[in-house]
């Protein structure tokens, strides 16, 4: 009897040792969340801008090593060279033609909320075609005389999209100021990049081993690809574009440019804008100016034929249906800024997901039976 009283009490005290730890490992776990939720608070305004700086170096780097090599190994100076370069061919025609974009735009919300806006007239010349002539100058003149009433019967729908724009727009300086300061920030890191790799590197390691080093690898890899591919690639283009706008003094070149530039960056291409240019030019210019203008819109419309290709790394290539959701969605949640970081990030995702689920497939996405992830990444770097 007196062994059987006993033995019930080393279970009782061992039950109460576990519910003890439990709770000391749940007040644990509160405390670290407790933090983390405070460190997130605390960094979330800054969050953007230091994400965006981080692309910027990983893109910048490749010329910031060789700059500073030309020089005599001088990581300062070079930074300093590659901010200050950034800032003049980058930031500024950026910030020129988002201004104009804005200037352009506020002006016609305006005259839409005051209903004082119209269509001019078709060109006569419109009317001469053959065919077809006749009938697109009766609906041109037809919608630009019922332009007005179309306005007033949509009233209320174009006030609430526009009320939507108005807001978007007067963000549009807050995200140049912050292209600013991610591009200086970017040159700190810069000065500091083997440092920042070698913790990325451990930090990756920590949470998954050498396949999260393979993951940052990758990561890296698609920042460089993405950024020098379509975001580099999609602003030459633009830049060029609004080069010719401004030497032929195009009207409302800045809301133009803007256009084109959205729509490099979602692999559109500028011929939606430059196209329906050309045809507007030959019907309304002279014809050695049309001409003109029409041998320097067509090169820049296929340039990024070219420049894709030897920019971008084999076998890494992104769909355009997730630089297109990156594009729209990084702009409408996050503004002019989110226009850049969205499809960099969503490229990201995408990229690092592929890798997880088929390990065993190629970039191009093709089975490959002796490629595992170590040699997707590999090609990915090359």
């Amino acid at each position: 009897m007196e062994q059987t009283t006993e033995t019930p009490a080393p279970k009782t005290e061992a039950g109460q040792i576990s519910i003890e730890a439990r709770v000391s490992d749940l007040v644990r776990l509160g405390i670290i969340g407790l933090f983390a939720y405070w460190t997130m608070v605390l960094i979330a305004p800054f969050a953007l801008i230091v994400i965006w700086s981080a692309i910027l170096t990983v893109a910048l780097f490749p010329m910031f090593e060789a700059l500073s090599r030309l020089i005599g190994n001088r990581p300062v100076i070079a930074a300093v060279i590659v901010v200050v370069g950034c800032l003049i061919l980058i930031i500024a025609p950026l910030a020129l033609v988002a201004v104009n974009f804005a200037d352009a735009a506020q002006t016609l919300i305006e005259k839409l909320m005051a209903e004082n806006i119209a269509l001019p007239a078709a060109p006569a010349a419109i009317k001469e075609w053959p065919v077809i002539g006749e009938r697109i100058d009766d609906a041109w003149n037809k919608i630009a005389g019922d332009l007005a009433s179309t306005i007033i019967k949509f009233q209320a729908p174009i006030r609430e999209v526009t009320g939507v724009v108005v807001t978007k727009l007067a963000s549009i300086g807050g995200g140049v100021l912050s292209f600013v300061v991610s591009t200086i920030l970017s040159g700190l890191f810069l000065t500091r990049a083997t440092r920042l790799a070698a913790a990325i590197q451990v930090l990756a390691s920590r949470i998954a081993g050498e396949k999260g080093i393979g993951f940052a690898r990758l990561a890296g890899a698609t920042v460089r690809n993405v950024s020098r591919g379509v975001i580099g690639v999609a602003f030459l283009q633009t830049l060029l574009c609004g080069l010719c706008f401004a030497f032929f003094d195009i009207p409302a070149r800045g809301a133009l440019t803007f256009a084109v530039f959205m729509l490099c960056v979602m692999q559109l291409g500028p011929a939606l804008v430059l196209l329906p240019m050309i045809i507007w030019a030959w019907f309304s210019w002279p014809s050695a100016t049309a001409f003109l203008f029409t041998c320097l819109a067509i090169p820049i419309t296929v340039v990024d034929n070219v420049l894709k290709p030897v920019l971008m790394a084999r076998g890494l290539s992104t769909p355009m249906p997730v630089i297109l959701i990156g594009v729209i969605g990084g702009t409408l949640s996050h503004g002019l800024l989110g226009l850049f970081l969205g499809p960099v990030v969503l490229s990201v995702f995408y990229e690092l997901l592929r890798a997880w689920a088929w390990p065993g497939t190629t970039a191009s996405g093709n089975d490959h039976p002796a490629a595992g992830f170590d040699g997707q990444v590999q090609r990915s770097l090359q």
